[in-house]
């Protein structure tokens, strides 16, 4: 088997991708990838090699994506908008041999620092395979990495977890098996969630790639443009993270008929509020449903599609995907009472790259993945999300990690201390702040310290305010107490 084989059966008339104007149909889009992979091979590419993937939502990125994972390779997507130095420590934590970029990674991926990384063949633009001789798909096992995908983690600081051809063939299989069959070759899905974020790559393109539907790509996000695209491609289906939902039923003068051809809306990567959701409906007439996951898990876990689930509740597992909610004392919680989320299923990852303290840290010799997520469950099986167990702070659905953050803004000669934490925001969910204790005798404002971390990493991951402290609150363990700083 092999996840690249998603696309070979489907009609060679339909239409796979609408990107940057232009169709691609899927017997186009089949007859691209084996040019692109024939030149791969012929550029030594080799099964279990690393390939980076940097573009953003469009042609580029999928026949970048399809092409690595059908010559064998592992696809690791990464975000076009990074600074250099963080794209750099990406290629040099998998080993990456090469980097496929589209027009939006271009410049990013040439100003990383490719004398430090060896065996790193360099960047190439995904258009400029076309032509080469075709190459079959190489067969892989259930067990063969397919994806390197960056996360916060269950744990720890960012790292890259494995997800394999397996993973992710039985997540899209779970989705599928969901009481109310979510998504088929009639319709017509918004690829604007960023495909480097496996919300889009596995729930949103492998998903709709896998049924044969029409995905409209879109590279960037913006509430006005995306709803006018909705319909003018009589979308169908829209995945989103909570901020767009609200974006969208907030934006001055849209029609409530703007979303008539959604028959399916899906919202997750970070906790719904119940108030977008009834803002949803009462604009467009349209019923959000809600679920939840993570990247170690492929990524879905439960969702209410098909369910009556209640506001605020992330719906049910998934078919196939196995529950627990764990108490303090490692028993299964009551009803009603919080407990973390355990899980386990075909989808769970293999693990992180190159970390087996992590790995054990994250799975039970068992196979349960333990989330760090707090939920409960009622009387009638739903689940709704409490707390989170890990300091992660969830940006536009974006996972945060407050040591990276940390790390970087402490490198700053002026800087003595920092601790950042997520605070509220109207936009994006969440926010970084981060609270900087000064070195003895500097002087560094506010500006300098954000300037600094945008420097090094992801414009998500940068604090948008700073508050300068004479000292950090600390707990008898010696760790920051992030609470007191809330």
């Amino acid at each position: 088997m092999n996840l690249a084989t998603v696309i070979e059966a489907h009609d060679a008339e339909r239409v796979a991708l609408i990107s940057r104007g232009k169709t691609t149909t899927y017997g186009q889009l089949r007859e691209q990838v084996a040019q692109i992979r024939g030149a791969l091979v012929a550029s030594g590419v080799a099964p279990g090699d690393r390939v980076a993937i940097v573009s953003a939502n469009n042609w580029y990125f999928v026949a970048g994506y399809l092409a690595t994972l059908g010559v064998g390779a592992v696809a690791v997507p990464l975000n076009p908008q990074s600074p250099p130095p963080e794209i750099t420590r990406e290629l040099a934590l998998v080993g990456a041999k090469l980097a496929l970029v589209g027009p939006s990674g271009r410049r990013t991926v040439a100003e990383a620092d490719a004398a430090s990384l060896p065996g790193y063949a360099g960047s190439v633009e995904v258009g400029d395979l076309l032509g080469a001789d075709p190459a079959p798909v190489v067969e892989r096992q259930d067990d063969d990495v397919a994806a390197l995908l960056f996360t916060s983690g269950t744990v720890g600081a960012p790292r890259a977890a494995m997800l394999t051809h397996g993973n992710l063939t039985a997540n899209i299989a779970q989705l599928l098996a969901s009481p109310e069959r979510p998504e088929g070759a009639d319709d017509v899905a918004l690829g604007v969630l960023p495909l480097f974020h496996v919300f889009g790559l596995n729930t949103l393109l492998g998903l709709a790639l896998h049924v044969g539907a029409t995905i409209v790509l879109v590279e960037r996000f913006d509430p006005h443009t995306t709803l006018e695209a909705i319909g003018r491609h009589g979308v169908t289906v829209v995945s989103g993270v909570p901020t767009m939902w609200a974006a969208w039923a907030g934006l001055p003068g849209a029609a409530p008929d703007a979303m008539a051809s959604v028959r399916l809306a899906v919202s997750g990567a970070a906790p719904l509020d119940p108030v977008v959701r009834r803002a949803v409906r009462q604009r467009f007439g349209v019923d959000l449903v809600e679920g939840y996951g993570l990247t170690e898990a492929s990524p879905a876990v439960t969702s209410g599609f098909g369910h009556d689930a209640p506001d605020g509740s992330i719906g049910v597992p998934l078919p196939g995907v196995s529950v627990r909610l764990v108490d303090a004392s490692g028993e299964d919680a009551l009803v009603g009472d919080p407990g973390e989320i355990w899980v386990k299923g075909p989808n769970v990852f293999a693990g992180y790259w190159h970390d087996d303290e992590a790995t054990q840290a994250a799975l039970t010799p068992e196979g349960w993945l333990r989330t760090g997520d707090m939920a409960v469950v009622d009387d009638a099986g739903y689940l709704s999300l409490v707390d989170r167990a890990k300091d992660v702070i969830i940006v536009s659905g974006f996972n945060v990690y407050p040591g990276e953050v940390e790390e970087v803004l402490a490198e700053h000669p002026a800087v003595d201390a920092a601790a950042v934490v997520g605070v509220p925001h109207p936009h994006s969910g969440e926010a970084v702040k981060a609270f900087v204790v000064p070195a003895p005798g500097a002087h560094v404002d506010e500006d300098a310290v954000i300037d600094h971390a945008g420097r090094h990493l992801a414009r998500y991951k940068c604090p948008s305010t700073v508050e300068f402290v004479d000292e950090l609150p600390h707990g008898i363990t010696g760790k920051v107490v992030r609470r007191a700083l809330r």
